[in-house]
């Protein structure tokens, strides 16, 4: 296992586990969809690790169709002017550790934080992330982001980068078509997200402390 994922910092995942252990709700097992996902970010960002011929990641092999299918989103993703511009000069899958202050509700506190973005330009000082979907239009988009919390996400690494600019892009399983959601600090997308990831980490700060010194899952 990639060593990042064994530091005691803090990261978004975490905070949909404590969610999770808090407020359970009926969600899809998040397996084969993280799965997949892994295929495509890799196909984009890290190509290395992907053996077209054996339809393999990192040497765990693809059904022919899945392999397929993260093909042609990968096609729509560089085929799309936007995400072409914007990778074509990117770091993928960019590290970055952060101490941050937070204040929820007047009480201020600490927390040892991280991320990984997908990616992420460091001459426009801002990044975003790339999400597979079944949505088909763009506000079924929306609608799955804000359900799946990719709002606290996308704060969550606003402010552990100290951007002011993010971008959520998505890739339809379904049609192939490629959605945008342009971020800034004045959006609700962030606002939003900020307020659930403050909310997160005041009870992980609270129950755990500044860190995760123990395994979650």
């Amino acid at each position: 296992m990639d060593a990042y994922y064994q530091r005691t910092e803090v990261s978004n995942s975490d905070l949909s586990w404590l969610k999770n252990q808090l407020f359970p709700r009926p969600m899809p097992d998040p397996t084969n969809s993280y799965k997949f996902g892994s295929l495509l970010d890799a196909m984009i960002t890290e190509p290395d690790r992907i053996d077209y011929f054996k339809h393999t990641l990192d040497g765990e092999v693809f059904s022919p169709e899945d392999f397929h299918k993260a093909e042609e989103m990968k096609k729509a993703f560089w085929d799309d002017e936007f995400c072409r511009i914007m990778a074509e000069k990117a770091d993928g899958q960019k590290k970055m550790f952060e101490r941050l202050d937070m204040n929820f509700n007047g009480y201020e506190f600490h927390l040892n934080t991280r991320c990984k973005w997908d990616l992420w330009r460091q001459d426009w000082k801002w990044g975003g992330d790339i999400k597979t979907t079944a949505a088909e239009t763009q506000k079924q988009f929306e609608d799955a982001c804000r359900y799946f919390d990719y709002d606290r996400q996308r704060a969550w690494y606003m402010d552990i980068a100290g951007c002011e600019r993010d971008v959520l892009i998505g890739i339809s399983k379904k049609n192939f078509r490629v959605f945008k959601i342009p971020i800034n600090r004045d959006s609700s997308f962030y606002k939003d997200g900020k307020s659930k990831y403050l909310e997160l980490s005041f009870r992980w700060y609270m129950m755990f402390g500044e860190s995760k010194n123990f395994k979650t899952y």
